[in-house]
C-alpha cells in the first residue's frame, strides 16, 4: 500500500471508524398564526445543521395545507455522535400555495438545539423565536427515536370504497393516516396519503416507508389507520378507523387484495343498523431490500470524475487544491477514498473507472480503451501519475460525463434485469458552467439505474448546486421535464473537513440503497435468485 493512500485511509478512519448511531426526528407545532381572517398557514419545516458556523439545509418537512397545529409525517434521519455537539436549526416556513420553494415563503419562526439535547429528553418543546429572537404564540416539538438496524423498506398502496359523505354539496375529500401504536400507548404518524377530491372510492398513490418508521421493526405491532374528510378550514371531519398490523399486511404480498371495513365508534353506537363508514383495501405490499438485489448476483459499477480545471491551482504550488504532499492527502484523495472503499466492495470485479473531466472528458490512465483502473488504489495511483502529464484548462462541465455514464446504464436498462447499477462520483472544485445541459443530463439519467454523487472540494460557493440533489423542489430539465426520481446527492467536502472518520462516505453513500431499490421496483424488477449465482468474494485493495 501506497505511503499516501495508507495517510489518506488512516485519516478517514476506514481501518477502524466508530459505530455510529441514526437517529429518527419527528416535528409537530402548535400555535402558527393565521394569514388573515380568510386563509390558514401552509406550514413546512426545514431542517438546518451548522457546520464551521454557517448552517446548511439537512431535509424538509411536506408541506400540509391550512393548518395552524400540524403534525407532520416526513421523518428526519440523521446520524447521531456522541462525541460531538450537534447544533440543529428547525425553521418553520408558510409555503404559498402557488410556490412550494422557500423564496416566496413567510418565515414563521426557528428554534435551535443541539441533538444531544433532544436525544437525552426524548421529546423536546420549545418555543419558536422570530426576528431578533422574540418568542411569538408558536412552538415546535422535535420527538427522537434510535433506529433499530432495519433499514428495509416496504411499498404500500391504499384503495377505499363507498366511504361516508360528509360533505353537502359534494362528496368527501378523503386522505388516509397511519399511525404506529408504541410501547407506551402513544401513537406516532407514520404517513399521510394525499387527498382525493370529492371521491368517495378514492385510489391514493403508493409510498415506500421503512419497516423502522412503520412498526419499529416488530411485525406485530399494532397499526391505526384513520380516513378523514379534508376541510379547507383545516377542521377535517372524521370518517372512520381500523387497526392492522404489519403482519396482516404482508398477506397482500400473494398478490391478495386485504381489505378493513371502515368503523365510525360514535355511529357504532348510536345507529341501530349501522355496518360501516366504507372499506379499505390494501392493493399492494411490495418488499425487496438492497441486500435482495446485492446479493441475488447485482453489482455496483463505480465511476470517478475528477475536475483538472485551473481554477484548481498549479499541482507544483502547495496552494493547490490538487498539490500531492508526501503524507498528508489533498481533499480530492480523502473523498475519492471515503467513498470507493466501499463502493468497490459491491463488485466482484473491483475495477473502477476513472474518467477526468475539463472542457473534454479522457482516462487519467491515458488508456481510452481501457480506462478502467485495479480497485480504490489503482485508481490513486493513475491520479498521482497523470498530474504531472497534464496541463490544467478549461470550464467545469459535467454533462458530458453524465451521459457517457447514462449510456452504459441505458444498456443495462434494456436487459430488464437486476444486473448492473452505475454510481457516478463526481469531485469538482467549482460552480460547474454547463448547468442547462447538466438538469437536461440527470433528468435523463432519473430514468436508468444511476446514481450521481457530487462532493465539492474547496471553498467556493456552491450554493447553485444545491438545486441539483432537489433538496429545494423537483429538479427540472430546462424544457420543463422533472426527474423520475431523485438521483443526485450533493455536499461541499468542507462540511466534513473536522467531522468524525468516514463521515463524509455515510452522509453521499446513505440514499444509495434506497435508489437501487426504488429504481428496481419502480420497473416491477425483482432480484435474481441467490441460488441462481455462484458468488465472487469481494476483492479489497490493501
Amino acid at each position: 500500500m501506497s505511503n499516501i493512500y495508507e495517510s489518506a485511509a488512516t485519516t478517514l478512519g476506514l481501518f477502524n471508524s466508530p459505530c455510529l448511531t441514526k437517529v429518527e426526528l419527528r416535528v409537530a407545532c402548535k400555535g402558527i398564526s393565521d394569514r388573515d381572517a380568510l386563509s390558514k398557514p401552509d406550514p413546512c419545516v426545514v431542517l438546518k445543521m451548522q457546520s464551521h458556523g454557517q448552517w446548511f439545509e439537512v431535509d424538509r418537512t411536506e408541506v400540509i395545507r391550512s393548518s395552524i397545529s400540524p403534525v407532520f409525517s416526513k421523518v428526519f434521519t440523521v446520524d447521531y455522535y456522541f462525541e460531538e455537539v450537534q447544533r440543529l436549526r428547525f425553521e418553520l416556513h408558510d409555503i404559498s400555495s402557488n410556490h412550494n420553494g422557500l423564496k416566496e415563503a413567510d418565515f414563521q419562526g426557528a428554534m435551535e438545539c443541539t441533538l444531544g439535547q433532544i436525544v437525552s429528553q426524548r421529546k423536546l418543546s420549545k418555543a419558536l423565536l422570530k426576528q431578533g429572537n422574540t418568542a411569538g404564540k408558536s412552538s415546535i416539538t422535535v420527538t427522537a427515536e434510535e433506529l433499530s438496524g432495519n433499514d428495509d423498506y416496504v411499498e404500500l398502496a391504499f384503495s377505499a370504497k363507498k366511504l361516508d359523505d360528509k360533505d353537502f354539496f359534494s362528496k368527501s375529500d378523503p386522505f388516509l393516516e397511519i399511525f404506529r401504536v408504541n410501547d407506551d400507548g402513544t401513537a406516532s404518524l407514520v404517513h399521510r396519503t394525499e387527498t382525493i377530491m370529492n371521491n368517495l372510492s378514492p385510489v391514493w398513490k403508493s409510498f415506500k416507508v421503512s419497516l423502522n418508521t412503520l412498526c419499529s421493526g416488530h411485525h406485530e405491532r399494532e397499526l391505526k389507520c384513520t380516513v378523514w374528510d379534508w376541510d379547507s378550514n383545516g377542521k377535517h371531519d372524521f370518517i372512520g378507523e381500523f387497526q392492522t398490523t404489519f403482519k396482516e399486511m404482508k398477506a397482500a404480498m400473494d398478490g391478495k387484495q386485504i381489505q378493513w371495513e371502515c368503523i365510525n365508534p360514535k355511529y357504532q353506537v348510536k345507529k341501530k343498523n349501522y355496518r360501516n363508514s366504507g372499506m379499505v383495501i390494501l392493493t399492494l405490499c411490495k418488499m425487496h431490500s438492497f441486500l435482495d438485489y446485492i446479493m441475488g448476483g447485482c453489482q455496483i459499477q463505480f465511476t470517478v470524475a475528477i475536475d483538472f480545471t485551473a481554477s484548481n491551482g498549479d499541482p507544483r504550488n502547495s496552494c493547490s487544491l490538487h498539490y500531492i504532499h508526501p503524507y498528508q492527502p489533498n481533499e480530492y484523495l480523502k473523498a475519492l477514498i471515503a467513498v470507493g472503499e466501499i463502493c468497490q466492495d459491491y463488485d466482484s470485479q473491483p475495477i473502477n473507472q476513472l474518467i477526468n473531466h475539463v472542457s473534454h472528458d479522457f482516462a487519467v490512465n491515458f488508456d481510452e480503451d481501457n480506462p478502467e483502473c485495479a480497485g480504490i488504489q489503482g485508481v490513486v495511483e493513475a491520479y498521482q501519475n497523470c498530474l504531472p502529464k497534464i496541463q490544467l484548462y478549461g470550464p467545469t462541465n459535467i454533462a458530458p460525463i453524465i451521459q457517457k455514464v447514462a449510456d452504459s446504464a441505458s444498456e443495462e436498462m434494456h436487459t430488464k434485469e437486476a444486473m448492473e447499477y452505475f454510481i457516478l462520483l463526481i469531485l469538482t472544485d467549482g460552480v460547474i458552467t454547463d448547468m442547462a445541459d447538466t438538469r437536461e443530463a440527470i433528468v435523463h439519467a432519473s430514468h436508468l439505474p444511476m446514481s450521481v454523487i457530487i462532493v465539492g472540494i474547496g471553498s467556493a460557493d456552491f450554493s447553485d448546486m444545491q438545486m441539483l440533489d432537489g433538496d429545494d423542489g423537483i429538479l427540472r430539465s430546462p424544457k420543463g421535464e422533472p426527474v423520475l426520481r431523485d438521483i443526485v446527492q450533493f455536499v461541499p467536502f468542507r462540511n466534513f473537513k473536522h467531522a468524525s472518520p468516514a463521515a463524509l462516505a455515510k452522509s453521499v453513500l446513505a440514499e444509495v440503497p434506497n435508489q437501487v431499490v426504488d429504481y428496481y421496483n419502480g420497473k416491477g424488477i425483482k432480484p435474481k435468485c441467490l441460488s441462481n449465482f455462484e458468488l465472487i468474494p469481494s476483492c479489497i485493495c490493501s
